[in-house]
C-alpha cells in the first residue's frame, strides 16, 4: 500500500491538490445555484411587472368602455344602451354619425379585441375582460368598477359599467357593493382584426 505521505512527514504533492480540487468543485456548485435562484426571482419580478402593466392597461381601455356607454346614453333621445359594442364606434340612431369609441380596442391579457358583455334586456350595461388570473391590484380601483370591495377573484369581476348621471357611481351598482348580477355573454363580443 502506497502511502500519501513523504519520507519527512509532509503530505504528497498530489493529495493537497485532490483536497483543494474538490473544495473548489463545491464552490462552483453553490456559485451555479446561488446564479440560478437569481434568475428564478428576477424572472418572478419580471412577470409581476408585466401583470401590473396589463392591468393598467386594462384599467384605461374599461375606463374607456365606460365613459363611451355612458355617452351613448345620454345621446339618444331614449338614454338606451348599445345592443353591440361595433354600436359605440358607430352610433347611427341620428341624422350624424357619432362615434362614442375610437376603435374596440384589444384585451392587453389576451391580445384579442373580444370582451365579455354583461347585458340587461339584450343591451350591453358592462364590459370586461374574458382573462384568466387573479388581479394583483385589489384596492384603489376606479368608480366606473361601482366600487369592488374585498378579493377580487378573476378579472371577468372588474365590470366596467356606464356611470349614473351625478358621475359618482357605475349603473346597476351602490357604492361598496360588488357586480352587479346581470345576463353574461360569456363568448364575448368578436370584432375583426382590422378593430385596433
Amino acid at each position: 500500500m502506497h502511502s500519501c505521505r513523504r519520507a519527512d512527514g509532509m503530505p504528497a504533492p498530489h493529495a493537497a491538490g485532490a483536497r483543494q480540487s474538490g473544495y473548489t468543485y463545491l464552490l462552483v456548485l453553490f456559485i451555479v445555484a446561488g446564479l440560478g435562484l437569481l434568475v428564478a426571482q428576477t424572472g418572478l419580478v419580471w412577470h409581476q411587472a408585466a401583470q401590473r402593466d396589463r392591468e393598467a392597461e386594462l384599467l384605461v381601455i374599461g375606463v374607456e368602455f365606460s365613459r363611451a356607454l355612458s355617452s351613448y346614453a345620454k345621446a339618444g333621445a331614449d338614454h338606451s344602451l348599445p345592443e353591440s359594442l361595433q354600436q359605440l364606434v358607430e352610433d347611427k340612431r341620428g341624422p350624424v354619425l357619432v362615434r362614442h369609441l375610437r376603435r374596440i380596442y384589444r384585451d392587453p391579457f389576451t391580445g384579442q379585441p373580444v370582451w365579455g358583455l354583461e347585458k340587461a334586456g339584450g343591451r350591453i350595461s358592462g364590459v370586461y375582460s374574458l382573462a384568466q388570473g387573479v388581479p394583483i391590484r385589489q384596492h384603489d380601483l376606479p368608480k366606473e368598477l361601482g366600487g369592488l370591495t374585498g378579493e377580487v377573484k378573476s378579472y371577468a369581476e372588474w365590470v366596467f359599467r356606464p356611470l349614473e348621471a351625478g358621475g359618482d357611481t357605475a349603473v346597476g351598482t351602490a357604492p361598496g357593493a360588488g357586480p352587479a348580477a346581470g345576463d353574461r355573454a360569456g363568448g364575448g363580443a368578436a370584432v375583426p382584426a382590422s378593430a385596433d
